[in-house]
């Protein structure tokens, strides 16, 4: 009887902001890797997540939400949406099915022209009902004739399991291209920073989220307990007095918060302690996104 050959390829997750591309990686590993908050624009960074079955290894990466980009951030941003396009053995391009903003017209443009195979995820489809999954289904249709379309919700897991069935079906036959027990070519480090991140777009509104970048100091790991120091960068002293907030309330409920889903993580006791320092356009200043792992 003839063996059943191993599978692995890459693919590369797009979307709008808010189309719930992290959810969705997220559901597809079984595993939290990216963070998740209900404000757009909170990914920054292209995250990988390795899944591996026993014939097979899936290599996501979910990109930021494509824009066209205000500042040098963005700018950095959109480089990793750009090479999501070209090096990936299959797209699933993410569309919120309860959204009326239409698709970013450049990045939609590029991906008419490419010849990787093309998923249409119509996601947060039990929003819309039968009725807008229909309607959607024909346009993207006209819009994308080459591809496959698959309503899911990847919040309530709905169709991924099928949707999953899918993507191995379409991976070419190859040997794994990471070691099978790597979930991501992310650092511990990354995580963590990410984690704080997540609470501080929960947390504050306005520009604090986005004006916000965290960089781990320390990553101590002993025995019993992770030690980890933080330090929470701000454009400006207002910002800084509102991250920190009324008798340090605010700054300390992040913490908390952080502490207990590293703790879950990690699989140990975590202390962590956190501090926050103004950093003058941060955002704009190439040589530091470029430290900050932006402009790679």
């Amino acid at each position: 009887m003839q063996e059943n050959k191993h599978k692995a390829g890459f693919v590369n997750i797009v979307g709008n902001p808010n189309a719930g591309k992290s959810t969705l990686m997220n559901a597809l590993m079984g595993e939290k890797l990216s963070i998740v908050t209900p404000k757009a624009q909170t990914t920054r960074h292209r995250i990988m997540g390795i899944l591996n079955g026993d014939d097979y290894q899936i290599v996501y990466s979910d990109t930021p939400g494509v824009l066209d980009p205000k500042y040098k951030l963005q700018e950095g941003m959109m480089k990793a949406v750009g090479s999501a396009l070209t090096d990936a053995d299959l797209i699933l391009l993410v569309i919120d099915s309860a959204d009326k903003h239409e698709m970013h017209a450049p990045t939609l443009e590029k991906i008419k022209k490419i010849k990787i195979p093309v998923f249409v995820i119509l996601n947060k489809y039990d929003l819309v009902g039968n009725d807008g999954v229909n309607v959607l289904f024909d346009q993207w249709t006209e819009t994308l004739p080459q591809a496959k379309i698959f309503p899911v919700s990847a919040l309530e897991k709905i169709h991924t399991r099928e949707l999953l069935d899918q993507i191995v079906r379409m991976l070419p036959e190859s040997p794994p291209y990471f070691p099978k027990d790597d979930i991501s070519d992310r650092t511990m480090r990354f995580f963590v920073s990410e984690i704080i991140r997540e609470k501080i777009f929960t947390t504050y509104d306005k520009e604090i989220p986005y004006a916000s970048e965290v960089l781990i100091e320390e990553y101590l790991e002993e025995p019993d307990i992770v030690r980890i120091s933080a330090l929470i960068l701000v454009e400006r002293e207002s910002q800084k007095r509102i991250v920190i907030g009324h008798q340090g309330g605010p700054l300390k409920r992040v913490g908390t918060q952080a502490r207990k889903d590293m703790e879950s993580f990690i699989g140990k006791k975590v202390f962590l302690k956190t501090h926050v320092k103004v950093d003058e356009n941060w955002r704009q200043d190439e040589r530091k996104l470029r430290n900050f792992g932006y402009w790679e």
